[in-house]
């Protein structure tokens, strides 16, 4: 049978195409248009690309050379070490951890009892050292008065020794003219016995004398002694300035001194922290008792890496952000100082490096950074807190 037999009648003729028609063949080559379609885009990305890494490049060179940065930095502060510089027991304790204190606000009070017991005492003894002295001036004024009289005892004795020597040679001039007139028979024998009788006793009255002036001699030299060491005792001073009494002073501002410090106040602005006081408890002097945080001094240490440090010099302007604020706060500061070591240097066991097996690795230096007093006043921060830093080295 005809194949256009099965064709009903008045229908179009039926025509069948080859397979192959409408499809591409499996190897036939790509279009001239698309190919150059692929190729303006790999172009264009390449640009792109090439373009990114220039401005990479030129921001590096313009500003990432000039500028250093760590995130091994922490907040740090000069603390003060409250300790009490008396010892006893704490009858009162109003300060506790994290409580804002300002200079010379009470942190404890230690009981004063003895304290006021031993001021009274140094008072009394001041009291008994002014009396003292006061008694050393009026002996001073004895002494004095004592070594004028013996000074006139040895004026009298004086006289007396020149009365009994003048006495004396009248009996001795009496004695020899008796003797010249005795062998005429002039004088009586009874005559020139009493003359010779009042020779002697004139002798011995010259003798009494002078020992009388020896006396009174020494007397005043005992005298001008006394009057020298009275005079020691408060010479160049006046009651008050008299060194016993100066003494004494010094005993009772020491009692006073040791009675205010029972009452234990901060020495700085800032925050408490390390709180270790308890009422009742007994403290000695030296204790570390708490410990006051001075945040609106604070300062960032940052560790930079050696390699880090070549460009960086005193007074370059740095920037900072915390991780409690986040990126949104900025801090602003300076370089006031690069350590004096590393950090491995100064630990309590450094490193061994003169050993066998060796290994370098690259140390971190310690640069303190202090920051703008109204922005911590603004956003205070807190001791050990972590701090990303970014110094500027084109300066």
């Amino acid at each position: 049978m005809d194949a256009r037999s099965d064709t009903p009648a008045g229908a179009p003729p039926v025509t069948h195409a080859p397979d192959h028609v409408g499809q591409r063949p499996p190897h036939a080559p790509t279009p001239p248009r698309q190919g150059l379609t692929r190729q303006r885009l790999f172009l264009g990305l390449g640009a792109v690309v090439l373009i990114a890494a220039i401005a990479v490049g030129l921001e590096w060179l313009v500003v990432g050379s000039h500028h250093e940065t760590t995130d091994d930095a922490y907040v740090n502060a000069d603390v003060a070490d409250v300790t009490p510089l008396v010892g006893g027991q704490i009858i009162s304790a109003p300060a506790s951890d994290t409580m804002p204190v300002k200079a010379g606000d009470v942190l404890a009070v230690i009981d004063p009892s003895d304290f006021k017991l031993a001021l009274a005492q140094d008072e009394a003894a001041l009291d008994q050292a002014k009396r003292q002295i006061t008694g050393a001036f009026a002996q001073r004024d004895a002494a004095a008065a004592m070594t004028t009289a013996k000074g006139a005892d040895v004026t009298h004795a004086e006289a007396q020794v020149t009365s009994a020597e003048a006495d004396l040679d009248k009996a001795r001039t009496d004695l020899a003219r008796r003797q010249a007139l005795a062998g005429d028979g002039a004088v009586s024998g009874d005559e020139l016995t009493a003359a010779q009788d009042k020779l002697r006793d004139e002798e011995a009255d010259v003798a009494a004398a002078k020992a009388a002036l020896a006396e009174a001699q020494a007397n005043q030299v005992s005298a001008a002694g006394q009057a020298r060491v009275a005079d020691a005792v408060v010479a160049g001073a006046d009651v008050n300035t008299n060194p016993q009494v100066a003494a004494a002073e010094a005993k009772v501002a020491q009692a006073q001194l040791d009675l205010a410090r029972t009452v234990i106040r901060a020495p700085i602005d800032g925050v408490v922290a390390k709180n270790n006081v308890e009422v009742g408890q007994r403290v000695e002097t030296g204790a570390q008792l708490m410990t006051v945080v001075p945040i609106q001094a604070a300062y960032v240490d940052a560790n930079f890496k050696e390699s880090q440090l070549r460009k960086m010099h005193l007074g370059q302007a740095v920037t900072l952000t915390s991780d409690l604020y986040g990126g949104a706060v900025k801090f602003h500061g300076k370089i006031a100082g690069l350590a004096g070591g590393t950090g491995s240097a100064f630990a309590v066991i450094p490193a061994q490096n003169a050993t066998g097996n060796w290994i370098k690795i690259v140390q971190r230096l310690p640069v303190r950074i202090a920051l703008d007093p109204a922005e911590l006043r603004q956003h205070p921060l807190r001791v050990g807190l972590s701090m990303t830093v970014d110094v500027d080295t084109a300066q």
